[in-house]
């Protein structure tokens, strides 16, 4: 990535000092990185090795740069034009981001990178690998719909990367990913990188990986510690958009913004409320954007010409995006390691941070479990004398009081508001006896006597 955290002078030990090329060495002198991380100085020689390799790291250590040097100083030239090196990532702004980022690395060399995902033609991804390439970096979904068409296959992979890991299973790629496994050359090196080690990832590296190596740099869970974590409480979301409101006009510190909430709904009903307030300063991303617009509003805010953005978790994620100077989370994620990760997107490249958080009743209980995920609490801050504390709720928001609860609730029927509902007409009260009428005559019809016909004379 962009700035990788490379330039933290941790140690003596400088690219230089590892088994890279020249090609690779100018490129990152283009970019002015001198220093690797400790994930990418520890990781190097074990994929250089030709081993499996789990790495775990926070964010924001530089974890892409650390499994793509080694891949991109083993890769040499061929015209062949299946491709051998597969990189797979959660979402297509992650997609974008790792291409570009093998752009700048591969400056002076001769490979071919090329992305896959969805939301954008098929057909132009179709011809980009018919055309050739060394490296494919794809979303699950839409690499298997290239692979099922049969313009993609998969017979020279040599290595497979699995990026963000965790956060592809909580988006339900698990089934994907375990169908992409089973087809791609059980010959090949595997390797995976994140930020949390969870039950399920570690399933999946049992059931795919061969005696993979463990790199763990800190913890999985713990937080940057150059990040300062402020809350407050606040009720409900008139009060909660009123505060940021507050924040927003009374420090100019607050000058790249990155506020987190957990649905899409939420996130366009904060952006209309805050656009008229702060107009040419405000913009906001989720998954029910288009792609370019997606792409277009994430620029913005990378290259400061928007202040604030509202998100989802959709960027929390793997992008990297330098000089974010507070991330607020207009509320608190359910996952504690999802607020690991939001947070994590300011604190970068050795510089200080600032994430607030705004809690109200209901997400105390996700405070506490995130703060004894950290070992660590959360400094609480009073809210300003100048916000309103409103006392208007939505459903979602509204505390639940012992006696307000309705214990019977499940036995009763539930009719939706508007519904006609009304009893029977007496009518159509009747019930169909059915078969009962043919097993008691006396509740069937009436027939008639048959009397047998008289002699003849």
């Amino acid at each position: 990535m962009t700035t990788f955290a490379s330039n933290i002078k941790n140690s003596t030990v400088t690219f230089n000092n590892l088994n890279l090329n020249k090609p690779l060495l100018q490129a990152l002198t283009d970019l002015e990185f001198e220093y690797p991380t400790p994930i990418q100085a520890k990781a190097f020689p074990i994929i250089m090795s030709g081993r499996d390799a789990v790495g775990i790291a926070q964010t924001g250590t530089g974890k892409t740069l650390a499994y793509l040097l080694p891949i991109l100083r083993q890769l040499t030239f061929s015209r062949q034009r299946e491709a051998r090196v597969l990189i797979l990532v959660p979402t297509r702004e992650l997609v974008i981001q790792v291409v570009g980022e093998i752009n700048k690395l591969t400056k002076y060399s001769n490979f071919r990178v090329g992305g896959v995902y969805g939301g954008t033609n098929v057909n132009t991804q179709k011809q980009l690998i018919h055309n050739g390439l060394d490296i494919i970096v794809a979303t699950p979904g839409r690499l298997l719909d290239l692979i099922l068409s049969g313009v993609l296959r998969f017979k020279s992979i040599q290595k497979l990367v699995i990026d963000e890991v965790d956060e592809m299973l909580n988006l339900g790629f698990r089934i994907q990913i375990i169908n992409l496994l089973e087809k791609i050359p059980t010959k090949r090196q595997n390797l995976m990188f994140s930020a949390t080690l969870t039950p399920d990832v570690q399933q999946l590296i049992q059931e795919f990986f061969k005696d993979p190596v463990m790199i763990e740099i800190a913890a999985h869970g713990t937080p940057i510690e150059k990040i300062i974590q402020q809350a407050y409480h606040v009720p409900n979301f008139i009060t909660k958009a009123d505060l940021l409101e507050h924040l927003l006009k009374v420090d100019g510190d607050l000058n790249k913004v990155l506020v987190f909430v957990s649905t899409k709904k939420l996130a366009d009903r904060l952006y209309e409320q805050m656009l008229p307030k702060f107009p040419n300063q405000t913009g906001v991303i989720h998954s029910n954007k288009s792609q370019n617009y997606r792409l277009n509003v994430l620029k913005e805010f990378t290259e400061g010409e928007i202040r604030m953005l509202i998100a989802t978790d959709i960027i929390a994620r793997g992008l990297d995006i330098s000089d974010v100077s507070h991330v607020i989370n207009f509320d608190i994620p359910d996952v504690p390691s999802d607020y690991i990760h939001r947070i994590g997107r300011t604190g970068r490249a050795d510089k200080d941070g600032i994430a607030i958080s705004f809690v109200n009743e209901m997400e105390q209980e996700n405070q506490t479990a995130i703060e004894q995920l950290m070992n660590k609490q959360i400094t609480m801050v009073e809210a300003p004398s100048e916000v309103k504390i409103s006392n208007i709720f939505s459903e979602e928001e509204r505390p639940t009081r012992l006696f307000d609860i309705d214990y019977l609730q499940q036995n009763k029927k539930k009719h939706a508001p508007n519904s006609a509902f009304h009893e029977k007409k007496k009518k159509n009260t009747k019930v169909n006896l059915g078969s009962q009428m043919k097993r008691n005559p006396k509740h069937g019809p009436k027939h008639k006597t048959v009397k047998p016909p008289k002699p003849r004379l």
